[in-house]
């Protein structure tokens, strides 16, 4: 039997970043039928901005995303956040992800995000778990990547990149010249 795998790839070239995040679909629980597609623009659902947090166990909705997609709660939890515990309605809803992958009845929890101007999803664990998840800073600019489902152990140590030389650009001395090009040293350049 084949399963077919789907990936997504976000890259910040603002630099490093201290937010992941990613376009997400919400929208009421239903079972596919086998064979079936579905497609989120077919049915009632939110597009969503969704913060990628894993420390997040479970995760977290809006109640905007609520209201504009007439969820019904399914019932209730004692959640654990920054601002100690509360009772909050937990919702069933399906997720897509940007490499169209559902993920089917997640209990999602309703939350306060704290910038729900700009984000009203935050993925948890829960659909982490769900595939495989790598995050990268090369050359200073944060990429971050999802497939799902898990094809593959990740593992930096077992696993190096024996035929690739890593290399690490020096950086100049104070009394080097300006890697800028102006001709200036680089400790009353650039180094200042």
């Amino acid at each position: 039997m084949t399963i077919e795998t789907r990936a997504f790839t976000n890259s910040f070239n603002e630099g490093i970043a201290n937010v992941l995040k990613s376009e997400v679909f919400i929208t009421h629980s239903f079972i596919p039928q086998k064979n079936e597609k579905f497609y989120p623009e077919k049915i009632r659902n939110k597009k969503c901005i969704a913060i990628w947090d894993t420390g997040a166990t479970n995760t977290v909705i809006s109640g905007r995303v609520v209201k504009e997609c007439d969820l019904k709660p399914t019932g209730v939890a004692v959640v654990k956040h920054g601002g100690g515990k509360s009772t909050t309605n937990t919702y069933l809803v399906n997720v897509w992800l940007p490499n169209k992958v559902m993920m089917v009845n997640v209990r999602v929890s309703e939350g306060i995000i704290e910038e729900e101007d700009m984000f009203d999803v935050l993925i948890g664990m829960d659909i982490i778990n769900g595939g495989d998840f790598a995050v990268t800073n090369k050359n200073g600019i944060t990429v971050f990547t999802y497939r799902s489902p898990s094809v593959e152990c990740i593992d930096f140590v077992k696993n190096p990149y024996k035929d690739m030389p890593i290399t690490v650009e020096k950086k100049p001395e104070r009394n080097d010249p300006c890697p800028c090009g102006s001709g200036k040293k680089y400790k009353k350049c650039c180094g200042k």
